[in-house]
């Protein structure tokens, strides 16, 4: 489930809703409008599939304890369809050579309107819910006792868990052109739902519409954005509307006339899609689709409105005035963010444990609730960690090398940050830590969205971490990207952001690869093996075994392949590592060798993560089989090999072209912490720029500076080029 946006909280609230929206269902219309734009096909007739689909969202939402009241629109449409071809088969050849004069409207609306519900009656009766049929006009509201005995009549029907479907009684209104007349109390289908809104109390209106909400202009035009909440003051005026719904009345003019009067009123409103699957459900779980319309939204424009543009390039003026500030500035507000860590470890471990406890009732699997987890120790292993970073060599603005060009020409290769740096992380808050604090000692903006599973303990991190950088850098120097709808506007933005790096599943890096212009520094996979050679001591094997395998499964560098050599199947050796990975509770799968011979079931693929107490086991002839096995089906990401016989170390060390080859050390230790970096932003296979953990170092770049005394290149006459290369020190 996605996560809850923090402007639509007021949905966990939620009794009684009025849907306005089966015109969705009638014709497949290219305009804004909902109303009769969406109940049929083009050819006028019922677009059954989404008036059924909106039928079984109603059934699933009145099952949950939701009163669902629906304002339906489309009568007339249906209805002219039906009156043209019944003059049709009543008319002669002659008639038909004859100017054909326009059906009468309230003719078509009282032949449609029984249509229509008929279609209800039995789309609703399929599903186990009855519903009843109501026909108003705006003289009826005129009426106080009329709208007493409407109240009364609704609530009686709701109370038996029954579907009111309200429609204009258009058969019957005495307005003399009721598709331009706005003078009454209500004028269209729109106001009609905004209007019972008001009388029946409703805790929100869904207005139904064929495109995803409002956009800024019309929704063909992709210089237009969808507007996620309407604020009045900024956005009346400035947004520009497409054409007037062809078969409806008032299009998306008349939904968001609606709308804002409505929620002035204090009920909240939602325009969004009527033919994407689950909208309706979508709205109730919280999540940011469509467009809101609430009393309150002024007060959330600064936080909610700010773009993707803005905050990356709020991101890049604050870096910049974090590379300005002394060494020893930049130290302190490491040195600060970790006491603020350990002084506020209570109350990030309760939010840590609300995201945990949600990710267990949602069903989220074992090894993600692992990396979900801040274990005790953490946070104060976190701290002692950009501890560590602060007191580590001043990175930005170190001299690489010194070359006298020519005389009194000296040319410096120095370090310097890349610029602004997006990372799209899941599960693990602690990423964030570590993130944020190289970001800083690397003098770096940064964008961050961790995944929605770690929503509460993402956000209580960042505001912890945010309120320990001076005002003089800014607090936007490290974003807290709140809406998955925020990353492809950001992967766009390749002139502001630098640098992507994703954490997390395959499928989520090559997204991303696939999805920006950015540079994207990561890993998909962490398929680690271990190699196991018959000179091996099979008490160390043993122990690195086990450790790669069962530390933190959930790792990316844990063992997900045990390789052993054939001769030690002959010595018991592979039966003592087998023996030893089950009885610590370790699953194992086996290639076609070690499956035959062990009785073990077969593994489906030997390119497989499991992240899990479980891992692959195949036998192998020799150290040449087992790399050649490595570089097929591994993800160049961590491999060891366990031998006492240094020939064949050395060989496996030189061959194996992964980020971290290891002899006789866990797999384990391929960590930025334990290499001395002091913390990493993840391990990186790629072979530009950082390979293995990426600490400081791999989010920097450099840049030359050139110092003369009034040297110029006149087609190089006069200048003797002596390429000497001087001390790093003048």
């Amino acid at each position: 489930m996605d996560a809850m946006d923090s402007t639509r909280v007021f949905v966990k609230d939620v009794k009684r809703l009025i849907i306005k929206g089966s015109g969705v269902f009638l014709y497949n219309s290219t305009t804004n409008d909902f109303g009769t734009a969406v109940v049929t096909r083009s050819d006028g007739r019922l677009a059954l599939g989404r008036l059924g689909a909106l039928c079984e969202q109603i059934k699933e939402l009145n099952s949950q304890g939701y009163q669902v009241i629906v304002v339906t629109s489309g009568a007339v449409g249906v209805g002219r369809q039906r009156l043209r071809y019944r003059r049709l088969l009543n008319s002669s050849f002659a008639d038909l050579q004859k100017p054909q004069v326009e059906l009468d409207g309230k003719a078509c609306a009282a032949v449609g309107q029984n249509n229509l519900m008929a279609v209800y009656d039995t789309l609703f009766s399929q599903l186990d819910v009855t519903s009843a049929q109501l026909l108003v006009t705006d003289n009826d509201f005129r009426d106080v006792a009329f709208r007493n005995q409407l109240t009364e009549t609704v609530e009686s029907l709701l109370a038996l868990r029954v579907v009111p479907i309200f429609n204009e009684n258009d058969a019957v209104s005495t307005r003399k052109a009721p598709y331009e007349d706005s003078s009454g109390i209500f004028w269209d289908n729109d106001s009609l739902a905004g209007l019972l809104a008001l009388q029946l109390k409703a805790d929100l209106l869904v207005l139904l519409s064929d495109v995803d909400g409002l956009y800024s202009g019309p929704p063909s035009d992709p210089r237009s954005k969808l507007i996620h909440t309407y604020v009045e003051k900024s956005h009346q005026g400035q947004i520009t509307f497409g054409d007037k719904s062809r078969v409806g009345r008032g299009g998306m003019t008349a939904k968001v006339n609606s709308a804002v009067y409505a929620s002035q009123a204090g009920i909240p409103v939602v325009i969004t899609s009527g033919y994407a699957a689950g909208s309706i459900l979508k709205v109730l779980k919280g999540e940011r689709t469509g467009t809101l319309f609430h009393r309150d939204a002024h007060k959330w424009v600064q936080v909610k409105e700010i773009g993707a543009r803005e905050m990356a390039v709020a991101a890049r003026e604050s870096s910049r005035r974090l590379q300005a500030m002394s060494s020893q500035d930049r130290k302190k507000i490491l040195l600060d963010i970790a006491d603020a860590l350990e002084t506020n470890e209570e109350i990030i471990k309760i939010e840590n444990d609300a995201d945990v406890k949600a990710a267990q009732l949602d069903g989220y699997e074992k090894s993600l609730i692992s990396r979900l987890a801040l274990k005790p120790g953490k946070i104060s292993s976190l701290a002692n960690s950009i501890r560590v970073l602060a007191n580590m060599e001043e990175p930005i603005g170190c001299v690489l090398k010194r070359t006298e060009v020519a005389d009194g020409l000296v040319l410096e290769k120095m370090s310097c940050p890349l610029g602004v740096l997006l990372i799209v992380f899941e599960s693990r808050p602690d990423a964030l830590v570590q993130i944020a604090s190289l970001a800083i000692r690397s003098g770096n903006g940064l964008l961050l969205k961790g995944g929605k599973e770690a929503n509460r303990s993402n956000a209580i991190l960042h505001k912890v971490i945010t309120e320990a950088i001076p005002d003089s850098v800014g607090k936007k120097l490290i974003g807290l990207v709140t809406s998955r709808e925020e990353i492809p506007d950001l992967l766009k933005l390749d002139d502001v952001i630098d640098l992507v790096i994703p954490r997390g599943s395959n499928k989520l890096v090559s997204q991303i690869k696939e999805s920006t212009k950015i540079p994207v520094l990561g890993h998909a996979d962490g398929i680690c093996h271990v190699y196991v050679d018959k000179s091996a001591n099979m008490d160390t094997a043993k122990h690195i075994v086990l450790d790669a395998k069962v530390d933190y499964p959930a790792a990316c560098n844990a063992m997900e392949t045990l390789l052993v050599h054939k001769d030690l199947v002959q010595t018991s050796g592979l039966n003592m590592l087998v023996t030893e990975l089950l009885s610590e509770g370790v699953t194992l799968y086996g290639g076609p060798r070690a499956s035959a011979l062990l009785k073990l079931p077969e593994a489906h693929s030997f390119h497989h993560e499991y992240n899990s107490m479980a891992c692959t086991v195949e036998i192998v002839d020799d150290v040449h089989t087992a790399i050649d096995h490595i570089h097929q089906h591994g993800s160049a990401h961590t491999d060891c090999i366990i031998a006492e016989d240094l020939e064949v170390a050395e060989l496996f060390l030189r061959q194996v072209d992964s980020a971290a080859v290891f002899h006789n050390a866990s797999t384990r230790f391929c960590d930025g912490a334990r290499f001395g970096l002091g913390a990493e932003v993840g391990i990186s296979t790629s072979r530009i720029h950082a390979r293995g953990p990426v600490g400081v170092e791999g989010l920097l770049t450099t840049r030359w500076i050139l110092r003369g005394n009034g040297q110029v290149v006149n087609g190089d006459k006069g200048v003797t080029y002596t390429h000497k290369e001087l001390n790093l020190q003048p």
